[in-house]
């Protein structure tokens, strides 16, 4: 690898590890959305969720005397209640939640999310053992598993919003306002870090390109 291309490999390796962060922030935590209902009376008891690929968060708190209409602010007092989508943990009671967090929508961004971390690994790897001597070639490999780690992950970020979408149009929940978290925010951040940040490093390790039509790859400076 020349000395003009490490730099921008290096730059491009830690925006690569931020995205890796990111996904490992939004894969653990439970705020991918916010979900509250609709107060037709000022005496009322708010009952706002949030939730993420592997639970769900509730928050009743007694709200008095409100100018608006919507709780969507009190998430963050109150008392909650979390428990584990039934699917992923039988033991748990959450027979409302099996049908109204669409149960395959659920396990599909959770699947794919995972997929997401696995790539991230992978790629991880090769990264690490392309700083051996002449080994630079495994860059290519790891920019590849980036990428794909970054289209894993929006896919699972959309059939999270199609999951939102069906929970705020059944007729089960109350809940019909919503609006998305930090932890969405992460995963959006680390797609992009994560699929640009691939095809950076892919175009960074490609071995360089004659400068002269008569020079040819073989004659062409050897990498160091």
């Amino acid at each position: 690898m020349s000395q003009t291309q490490t730099p921008k490999v290096r730059v491009t390796l830690f925006c690569i590890l931020v995205g890796s962060v990111l996904t490992m922030v939004a894969v653990v935590t439970d705020h991918w959305a916010v979900l509250s209902p609709h107060l037709e009376q000022h005496n009322a008891t708010c009952e706002a969720a949030h939730f993420g690929l592997w639970r769900i968060c509730t928050t009743r708190v007694a709200v008095d005397n409100r100018e608006d209409k919507n709780c969507e602010r009190v998430t963050r007092s109150g008392e909650k209640n979390c428990s584990y989508f039934r699917h992923f943990n039988p033991g748990e009671s959450s027979e409302i939640f099996e049908f109204t967090t669409q149960k395959e929508y659920s396990i599909s961004a959770a699947a794919i999310a995972i997929f997401s971390l696995g790539f991230i690994i992978v790629g991880s790897i090769c990264a690490l053992l392309s700083f051996g001597n002449k080994r630079d070639y495994l860059l290519r490999p790891a920019s590849m598993f980036y990428a794909f780690a970054g289209l894993c992950l929006v896919v699972s970020v959309e059939v999270m919003r199609q999951s939102v979408k069906r929970m705020i149009d059944s007729e089960d929940t109350v809940w019909i306002e919503y609006y998305y978290s930090w932890s969405f925010t992460c995963a959006c951040a680390a797609f992009i870090l994560l699929f640009l940040g691939g095809l950076a490093l892919l175009l960074f390790s490609l071995p360089r390109m004659p400068q002269n039509p008569w020079e040819s790859c073989m004659d062409a400076e050897p990498e160091h």
